[in-house]
């Protein structure tokens, strides 16, 4: 399996749009196209042609031919006589489910207030959906809160006095505790686990903390002093942030170490049969991945780069000599 580019949009995508353009358009009485195109994240010429396919929907029998009305004169798209189509689609089994279960999470994060608007929502679209919401209800939604109330509580308090905060931070890839003077800026929520987005003192940058690694925290008599130029990180884009300085590592993988392509983000993987994988990946500190290549033993092996393989064989002598 390689990565491949985005999926080409078939007849089953346009014919979905359709069937949602229709409704939203008929909600709004009249709506331009630019707002609707960038709606539907398609190109107004794209749009035109859906609009021209509508001309061709006949819906009312026993008439001979009775087509929707419509008009996109002027940039502005108005819809009538489209009452067999003017209703919004119901959600599918896995939309509503997802939707749900995200809506949950939601309610469990801290500071999140009165929740009673959330839970109307929740009971709205519960109703809306039926059956399809079914799924959901047998899915229990805990947040992730190995980080401790302690800490939530001593971050919360931080970011609501707007105080500088001390943290002792594990950093897995250094195997190593650090110490640093930070300037809260938000919690967020990514892959069901907390993060503290702050400004680093010692980074002189934006960093985020998974809670679950701060060791020790103390709220200081300072006041936080987020620079102008600290811009939030685009979490919905992923946490893993490549640089083109990073190493390019390289390992192959029995079926036991397939794992390993799951748990951390790779660039590229290769089915090589046998239920093998070959698997690439940059990273600016090779010191976890040599610790990686003894864990995975014989379910898997770094072939590039050749010094990082020499580093590894090394590790692995030097660990069998302790049982010499």
């Amino acid at each position: 399996m390689t990565t491949e580019a985005p999926r080409a949009p078939t007849a089953t995508d346009r014919l979905a749009r359709l069937l949602a353009l229709v409704p939203y358009v008929v909600s709004r009485k009249a709506v331009g196209m630019a707002e609707t195109a960038a709606a539907f994240g398609v190109s107004e010429r794209q749009l035109v042609d859906d609009l021209n396919m509508l001309w061709c929907v006949e819906l009312r029998s026993p008439d001979p031919y009775c087509p929707i009305d419509l008009s996109y004169e002027g940039g502005e798209i108005v819809i009538s006589e489209a009452e067999s189509i003017d209703r919004p689609l119901r959600l599918g089994v896995d939309e509503a489910s997802a939707l749900l279960v995200a809506l949950r999470m939601l309610a469990e994060l801290p500071g999140m207030g009165d929740r009673s608007a959330l839970g109307r929502t929740i009971a709205k679209l519960e109703a809306a959906a039926g059956a399809a919401a079914m799924p959901s209800a047998q899915v229990a939604v805990q947040v992730d809160d190995g980080a401790g109330s302690a800490v939530l509580t001593q971050v919360t308090d931080g970011l609501t006095g707007g105080r500088r905060l001390h943290l002792s931070y594990y950093v897995p890839g250094r195997d190593e505790a650090t110490e640093r003077d930070v300037d809260p800026m938000r919690l967020v929520m990514v892959d069901g686990r907390r993060y503290l987005e702050a400004w680093c003192r010692s980074a002189d940058a934006v960093r985020l903390f998974r809670l679950d690694r701060v060791l020790a925290i103390e709220v200081l008599d300072v006041a936080a002093q987020v620079p102008p130029q600290a811009e939030p990180v685009d979490v919905d884009q992923g946490l893993f942030r490549p640089s083109p300085a990073d190493t390019r590592i390289v390992l192959e993988l029995a079926t036991a170490g397939r794992w390993m392509a799951e748990y951390y983000p790779c660039d590229e993987v290769t089915e090589l049969g046998d239920g093998r994988l070959r698997v690439s990946l940059r990273t600016p500190d090779t010191q976890w991945v040599r610790r990686l290549a003894l864990r995975l033993g014989e379910d898997g092996r770094v072939v590039a780069p050749a010094g990082l393989v020499a580093e590894v064989a090394q590790d692995a002598r030097a660990a069998l000599a302790q049982y010499g």
